[in-house]
């Protein structure tokens, strides 16, 4: 493949070899973190299994206290209400454990991986996006802002038919383009 003439983008097969040689390598170099798994299409045979999609699931991270969350709903104005009853309620202001998944899935039409990916607390209800965004680092906030429905957007998994977000493949081509002529120029 000519570095220059390259349009970014994979075929399926191209997806399937570099998928398997990334989970490979992250197993060699991180060893320390949970493996990239390669999940096969459940609904094709076992000679057609270069179909299907990588998956890093129920990565840990402890979120903000369920004080934070209530501090983040208040106006500034105390909200008239019947009061407490304190030996009722048990409120912790321990940090919430919330989990992510991860899965890498070949897009047909954009010819690219695509992140999808799904965050929960424990019990297993799912994070708002609003609250997936504070878990982003400061500079994918910033790109957040500025371009809201074309960075993250929510929309069926292909594989598993459940709502998912994901970071939105339009630009993937061009960032694929820029890795692989950047590791090119090094040589």
């Amino acid at each position: 493949m000519e570095a220059l003439g390259w349009d970014g983008a994979l075929s399926s097969r191209d997806f399937y070899v570099a998928a398997r040689a990334f989970a490979d390598n992250w197993k060699e170099f991180n060893s320390t973190f949970p493996p990239w798994n390669w999940v096969p299409s459940p609904r094709l045979s076992q000679l057609q299994q270069q179909l299907g999609y990588l998956s890093l699931e129920r990565i840990c991270l402890l979120g903000s206290s369920k004080e934070d969350v209530n501090e983040e709903n208040h106006t500034g104005e105390e909200e008239a209400s019947e009061p407490v009853d304190n030996a009722t309620l048990v409120e912790s202001s321990s940090p919430q454990v919330c989990y992510y998944d991860f899965h890498i899935v070949y897009s047909d039409s954009y010819r690219v991986p695509v992140l999808y990916f799904r965050s929960y607390y424990i019990d297993g209800q799912p994070l708002a996006l609003e609250k997936i965004e504070k878990d982003l680092p400061a500079c994918s906030s910033k790109v957040l802002l500025e371009s809201k429905w074309t960075f993250i957007t929510q929309e069926e998994h292909p594989y598993l038919k459940r709502p998912w977000y994901k970071l939105h493949p339009c630009g993937t081509s061009e960032w694929m383009k820029l890795l692989f002529l950047g590791d090119n120029s090094l040589h």
